[in-house]
């Protein structure tokens, strides 16, 4: 006698591996980096940029602002004018994510931001959502 398909499709799951169920596809990377005297030394706030789909410049502007230090681009590496912790600045970069990258309609990462004067224009790719925010940089 053969096996119902319930007996085979059990044996099956058994065998497969146990995997690890996350809502979250977007995720934003920690910065590296380090102290030098009285300035951190940021190496990897390009690719953080790049992965955020956003200019390094904008990024640069809004760490700064809510730092409240000044900042320097050299080649690959940025250069914050105080000593700041890598969770501070990881804490101000997920703040960064959130108000200009994650889409306020669906939540997710799909967007894309323009400027024109010092309006800028958020369009969600996944859901259509378009609105607009004066920029606070």
């Amino acid at each position: 006698m053969l096996p119902d398909y319930h007996q085979l499709l059990k044996a099956a799951k058994d065998v497969l591996p146990d995997t690890e169920k996350t809502e979250e596809r977007f995720r934003v990377p920690n910065v590296k980096g380090h102290l030098q005297g009285a300035k951190t030394v940021i190496s990897n706030l390009n690719q953080i940029a790049d992965h955020l789909h956003r200019p390094i410049k904008h990024l640069l502007k809004y760490l700064a602002r809510e730092l409240a230090t000044t900042t320097e681009q050299a080649k690959q590496l940025v250069i914050l004018g105080s000593k700041l912790s890598a969770s501070k600045i990881n804490e101000k970069i997920q703040a960064y994510a959130e108000e200009f990258v994650i889409c306020r309609e669906c939540g997710k990462p799909d967007t894309k931001l323009n400027k024109e004067g010092d309006i800028y224009y958020f369009k969600c790719q996944a859901c259509g959502a378009r609105y607009t925010f004066t920029s606070k940089i």
